[in-house]
């Protein structure tokens, strides 16, 4: 704010607000000054806010006041000439009306001022991450427990959500992928339908969120019938592939050369253009938060920084292959957090 001569602004994402507060609850904005912080809400929160964030002064509009309006009187109130409000946070339509609300001091669009934070974690948010992943690991370990011919998509995504609670999460981080076959060609597909014997393999991409609200991601292959010789060539190139980039991460090194890193492998084999998203993400209180693994990111890696590795292919009619695991950047190189087996085998089911 310093840097940016802001001597006020107002956090409407509703996880910023989760981040720098601890408050969990929904429909509230916080207001910063140099000395001063408020968290804007209504009579829901108002024991939540007491047990979650004590040492923060609320303001707790009435039900004839909406959330706008409270955060119009509060930045009226302060005795300064302009204040930021986070412009990627709220609607055109919202903003307008709050400028109008406002009429001074001057409200200024920023952004970017508080994903950066997020995006180191500390070791609180670290054990929270690997708390994550242990309850998603589990969660997949029951799923392959529980799946059989006749179930569908949906109903195995169901399995691997209640694997997941069984082992402390709250919910999953998001919505699972489970896709059978050819519709393993869509890199976010939605489970349906489709039974998991109408094809010898189905890929699985999910995730656990923890009762203190953060999440894993995690992507494997699960074999249902004989590996075809196509099925085990890519699969080891995206593996070959995943590789090359996980050794590419340490503090310093551009995100652009970690993504490289993984394409060169693609290009080597002729897959290169089947591989069409960014190569990873970083995540925590959301499943996808700042830090990309991409082409065109512009993103250094810096310790403490936690990201996906997520290299695929993807053939329409065929089907797709992902591998995703969650890495640590540490200070000296990096560490991988999550533990299940990346060999195909490790994960063939007989029915």
């Amino acid at each position: 704010m310093k840097k940016d001569k802001l001597p006020a602004v107002l956090i409407c994402n509703e996880v910023n607000v989760r981040y720098l507060t601890g408050f969990t609850g929904d429909s509230s904005w916080l207001l910063l000054t140099a000395d001063r912080e408020v968290i804007l809400s209504d009579g829901r929160f108002t024991t939540q806010l007491e047990e979650e964030c004590p040492d923060i002064p609320m303001a707790i509009r009435p039900v004839q006041q909406t959330l706008l309006q409270l955060a119009a009187e509060q930045i009226r109130g302060l005795s300064v000439s302009v204040c930021g409000f986070e412009a990627t946070a709220i609607s055109y339509d919202v903003a307008t009306h709050l400028e109008e609300a406002v009429d001074t001091p001057d409200l200024i669009p920023v952004k970017g001022l508080v994903e950066p934070l997020r995006a180191i974690k500390d070791p609180d948010e670290i054990r929270e991450i690997r708390e994550a992943i242990r309850q998603a690991e589990k969660g997949f370990d029951y799923l392959k427990a529980s799946l059989t011919a006749e179930m569908t998509e949906l109903t195995a995504s169901f399995a691997l959500e209640e694997g997941m609670r069984r082992f402390g999460a709250i919910c999953t981080g998001f919505d699972s992928i489970i896709a059978v076959g050819e519709r393993a060609a869509l890199p976010h597909a939605r489970p349906g339908l489709s039974r998991c014997d109408q094809a010898p393999f189905l890929l699985v991409d999910w995730g656990a969120r923890t009762a203190g609200g953060y999440v894993s991601d995690l992507t494997r292959m699960i074999i249902t019938g004989s590996i075809s010789s196509k099925l085990q060539r890519l699969y080891e190139v995206v593996k070959k592939s995943q590789q090359a980039a996980i050794e590419k991460i340490r503090p310093g090194v551009a995100a652009t050369e970690v993504d490289r890193a993984a394409r060169v492998v693609m290009e080597q084999h002729g897959v290169a253009d089947h591989f069409n998203h960014g190569l990873g993400h970083g995540f925590g209180l959301q499943v996808h938060e700042s830090t990309r693994l991409s082409p065109n990111s512009a993103d250094v890696l810096s310790p403490g920084m936690v990201i996906t590795v997520e290299p695929g292919v993807y053939y329409p009619g065929w089907g797709g292959i992902r591998l995703e695991d969650d890495i640590l950047v540490t200070r000296d190189g990096h560490e991988v957090l999550s533990s299940l087996p990346r060999e195909l085998e490790s994960h063939c089911l007989r029915w």
